[in-house]
């Protein structure tokens, strides 16, 4: 058995979950790996991040967002509504934003505002997984003709940089 290891980042947008179709990197990684049969796992250390697989819906809005994508936001947002001020959830408490204004991070200033993202840890509580596994067959991603690998932040309070790892473990091609 052999493995093979790559990540990734992603440039996520502001003021609106963002979605992002996996299937040409992961394609590429798996093409790259070397192994014919094996799994794919993908893991993100972003809590706010979740990872699903579903069909293609072809039809976009004008961010670019699939139809079925704005569905899934239109729900969460009747079950998740988006934090727009403190004490609106329980969370953040005293303690934590305490802790958050002393992390140093040159990329996001200390701001308490930043840490009005309750929403977004709930919807991907409730949505998935910050990691999934999916069988590679023959060096290919056993996905279906329509099926795609989608990676969103559901963290709407700036744009970010996020990190996807792929760690590939199977049979290396003969």
């Amino acid at each position: 058995m052999t493995t093979f290891y790559q990540s990734f980042d992603i440039q996520t947008v502001s003021g609106r979950p963002s979605y992002h179709d996996l299937n040409g990197k992961l394609n590429i990684i798996a093409e790259k790996s070397n192994i014919d049969n094996g799994i794919m796992v993908i893991q993100t250390p972003h809590t706010t991040c979740s990872f699903y697989y579903d069909e293609t819906m072809h039809d976009c809005n004008y961010y670019g967002d699939e139809y079925l994508q704005v569905d899934i936001n239109n729900i969460m947002d009747r079950l998740v509504p988006r934090m727009t001020s403190e004490n609106q959830y329980c969370s953040p408490g005293p303690k934590h934003i305490e802790f958050g204004m002393s992390l140093s991070d040159p990329r996001y200033p200390a701001e308490k505002w930043v840490m009005l993202n309750t929403d977004a840890h709930l919807r991907s509580s409730i949505y998935g997984s910050n990691f999934m596994t999916i069988i590679l067959h023959e060096g290919k991603l056993e996905l279906g003709s329509l099926g795609r690998v989608y990676f969103v932040d559901w963290d709407q309070l700036r744009a970010r940089k996020r990190t996807v790892s792929v760690m590939i473990m199977g049979d290396e091609k003969k």
